[in-house]
């Protein structure tokens, strides 16, 4: 029998029997908000996040505050999370933002690189090359202190000036981060041009140079409605992480063309009707994003939310 509000369970064969959802939407899901979110509400969605299941939740960025301004309250946010029994990780740019994560016990860190020369430039304002170069030493040197570091990479399928990515360039890139250190990878479709078939190609080349599937995750945007079609050709990969951001909440600053994130209601929806294990509770989770979505303002994007939250009016 089937409960209102939850999906038939049909699982499919050759399907991994458990994902974990890297949630993002306290950091990328929140880092281009244009009006301040009180560090309290920050803090507050966090502790929602964990208590609805999720294990991983990306709590804030380490970066300069002139970058990204929302997130300026690194310092203070972190010590109000911290004693959460779940995974933290935190955008660290540079040394310098390395250096104020481990201050506050941080051990979970991730770097954030591009595939292309254009966002390199205009996220990081470097080459490819150069980026690779100013990490190493972060991730050097987290590892030292009983680290682990997560490696982004940014465009792996298209770039809003460059075009289609090639797969052979992306590879490069993937294998440089694993190379310095990175202890997983995150092939992020920054703007959301991917494809299934483009993404099981860019996997199986993966492979092909050594990368080993339990390395990876995805980060799939939802700017043309495949961030679910691609997560499932990621899926029968054998991916077992998936990124996304409660509400689906987020997007780029730095990539105009950039739309929200996978929503992690919607997300958790197709993986239960899979019969594929998360942890997740969908519907404290739909209730956390309704509740965010009350704190911006504005509906959330999450398709989920939206039809669960109706049902219960």
């Amino acid at each position: 029998m089937t409960v209102p509000g939850l999906p038939m369970v049909v699982p499919a064969a050759d399907l991994p029997a458990r994902v974990r959802i890297h949630e993002v939407g306290a950091r990328d899901g929140l880092q281009n908000e244009k009006t301040t979110v009180p560090t309290a509400v920050k803090a507050e969605f966090v502790r929602r996040l964990a208590a609805a299941g999720l294990t991983t939740i990306e709590a804030t960025s380490f970066v300069h505050p002139k970058w990204v301004p929302q997130l300026a309250d690194a310092e203070q946010l972190f010590p109000l999370v911290s004693d959460l029994e779940v995974a933290l990780p935190v955008l660290v740019p540079n040394e310098r933002g390395l250096d104020r994560a481990l201050a506050l016990g941080a051990r979970r860190v991730a770097v954030f690189a591009s595939a292309t020369e254009s966002f390199a430039k205009a996220n990081l304002n470097r080459t490819v090359d150069e980026a690779l170069a100013m990490f190493a030493p972060v991730v050097a040197k987290a590892k030292a202190h009983d680290g682990h570091v997560r490696g982004y990479l940014s465009m792996c399928f298209g770039d809003p000036w460059e075009g289609a990515v090639p797969v052979a360039q992306v590879v490069r890139v993937c294998r440089a981060l694993l190379d310095m250190g990175c202890d997983e990878l995150s092939l992020g479709d920054t703007i959301g041009v991917a494809t299934p078939g483009h993404v099981q190609e860019l996997l199986s080349a993966l492979n092909e140079q050594g990368v080993p599937t339990d390395k990876l995750g995805v980060h799939f945007h939802d700017t043309y409605g495949q961030a679910l079609a691609n997560t499932l050709a990621s899926l029968q990969h054998g991916v077992t992480t998936v990124d996304a951001s409660a509400g689906g909440l987020g997007g780029c600053p730095f990539a105009k063309s950039a739309t929200g994130n996978l929503a992690t209601e919607d997300l958790v929806w197709m993986l239960r009707g899979l019969g594929i294990d998360t942890g997740v509770d969908l519907g404290r989770l739909v209730a956390t994003s309704a509740w965010m979505a009350e704190q911006l303002g504005r509906p959330s994007p999450s398709r989920t939310v939206r039809a669960l939250s109706h049902k219960e009016q």
